[in-house]
Parts: C-alpha cells; sequence; structure tokens
C-alpha cells in the first residue's frame, strides 16, 4: 500500500492573508469512569489528562474540554482546566476569590453541571505537553465527576463521560 506523508497542504493559490494552514495533529482522552474527592484543594482528576507534542514552537493547541460534575448535600464544586502547571481558561485574579474554568453552587445529589470549554492555547514549546481537568469541592461534602453527589442504585441517577480532545493547528 503506498504512503502520501507530507508537512501541509496548501491550495494551489496560496493562503490567504492572515491565514494560517489547518489542524497538525489530534489527541483525545474521554474518561467514562467515576472519581470523587473530599479535597478543598484543586487535584487531577485520575483518567482525565492526555499530552501532545507539538510540531513547532508557533503552532497553537485548540482545546476541547467537557467535563460533568458535582458535589453532594448541597455544597459548591469547582473545576479547572490545566496545561502542565499553569492554569488556562479560568477567570482573573480577585481578592482571594478562587480562579477557575467552571463550577457549581448549591449542589444537590443528583444536580451536577457540566462545564464546556474551547479554548486556543499558546503553549510556545515544541515538548511533551499535557492538559489535564482538576476539581476540589469548596463548601464541604464530596465533589464527584460523571456521576451526581448521591451514588444511590436507582434510574434517578446516572453515569457520564468527560472527555479532551487537543488539535495542533498550524501558524
Amino acid at each position: 500500500m503506498s504512503q502520501l506523508k507530507v508537512n501541509s497542504i496548501v491550495p494551489s493559490g496560496g493562503l490567504p492573508a492572515g491565514a494560517s494552514g489547518g489542524i497538525i495533529q489530534i489527541k483525545t482522552v474521554t474518561k467514562t469512569d467515576t472519581y470523587t474527592t473530599t479535597s478543598a484543594t484543586f487535584g487531577d482528576v485520575t483518567g482525565l489528562s492526555v499530552s501532545i507534542t507539538p510540531q513547532s514552537s508557533s503552532n497553537k493547541i485548540l482545546v476541547v474540554a467537557n467535563i460533568h460534575f458535582g458535589c453532594t448535600n448541597g455544597n459548591n464544586a469547582m473545576c479547572k482546566l490545566v496545561r502542565d502547571s499553569t492554569d488556562i481558561s479560568i477567570g482573573d485574579a480577585a481578592g482571594i476569590r478562587t480562579q477557575a474554568t467552571g463550577f457549581q453552587v448549591n449542589s444537590y445529589d443528583n444536580d451536577p453541571t457540566m462545564v464546556s470549554v474551547s479554548f486556543l492555547d499558546s503553549p510556545a514549546t515544541t515538548s511533551s505537553t499535557t492538559y489535564k481537568w482538576q476539581v476540589r469541592r469548596a463548601s464541604g461534602g464530596t465533589c464527584a465527576v460523571n456521576r451526581g453527589g448521591g451514588d444511590g442504585n436507582s434510574s434517578n441517577n446516572f453515569r457520564t463521560a468527560s472527555t479532551i480532545t487537543l488539535m495542533e493547528v498550524s501558524a
């Protein structure tokens, strides 16, 4: 079988001024099992991280990600998207407020939140780079990913999936 390998394909007339190339590579992870934590500090969600090695330091990474999470007993939970140890797609700093990608306020056992993010990142590296979701509880209880805070064996309870997809976009 024959293979054609190229770095990029550009139309015969060239690219319009200011345009960049296309998608170079795609990496993805989907977490279908559950994760829980009682930590009041952000921590990695096990099995919800993916790495990519950009081909050029000038290329960007389009991050398309979602996470389903909740907390027990009317408590609050937060999530954030992280590149290696750098927070991305978070709000501005303001006093002692927690910077996050998303949150759930006054969660009840079967009332989770889904946070969905599309973020164009500029990691400026050709080293392997890892993107991941982190979660924490805010005011008490247990923070759960891919299920509600309550998890009795009932058709009113559920299971979901959370994902991260990375697309390297040529500069």
